[in-house]
């Protein structure tokens, strides 16, 4: 795939685009783990995005393919490790945006190890984590908003410190 894609900073304009992103029931079924519960709640998403955008600890980034917000990349730090995460607006899925973004993501971030969760049955979400060099070192169950029950999981382990880019 070609075509230009940036990391910037967040900025409020794109919360609005987020948002129209988030509501795609097929992409919210696909992650299984969203916040905020009910994704049709624009008060709760924009509380949400308020508390990450204010927290120093958390970095975040917008993607940019050819000048348009086609979704986020976000590491924060959950039970004292670092994990990184994603969304994608479903129009941009399929093109390569997600693995080139997030290798540039992980480029700027120092900290190793990172850990990454996706539903077992995300397997587009597990072929970018790989193509960045995590790896799968373990397997869970965690309750899926998304879904309205528990989904499995593949906890993913990125342990090298300068990953070969993904192409």
């Amino acid at each position: 795939m070609t075509g230009n894609i940036t990391l910037r900073d967040v900025i409020e304009s794109d919360l609005p685009i987020f948002f129209e992103q988030q509501l795609d029931p097929d992409a919210n079924h696909m992650a299984a783990f969203t916040a905020p519960r009910d994704p049709a709640d624009r008060d709760a998403f924009m509380a949400h995005w308020s508390k990450i955008l204010s927290d120093h600890t958390i970095f975040i980034k917008t993607i940019l393919f050819e000048g348009h917000v086609a979704g986020n990349m976000v590491s924060f730090v959950i039970s004292g490790e670092r994990e990184v995460g994603y969304w994608i607006g479903k129009e941009y899925w399929g093109k390569g945006i997600a693995t080139r973004a997030l290798a540039e993501f992980l480029g700027n971030l120092e900290e190793r190890p990172l850990y990454a969760h996706t539903a077992k049955d995300n397997a587009g979400s597990l072929r970018v984590l790989e193509k960045c060099g995590f790896r799968i070192s373990g397997e869970g169950k965690e309750y899926s908003n998304a879904r309205g029950r528990e989904a499995e999981e593949f906890i993913l382990k990125l342990e090298e410190a300068n990953p070969e880019k993904a192409k």
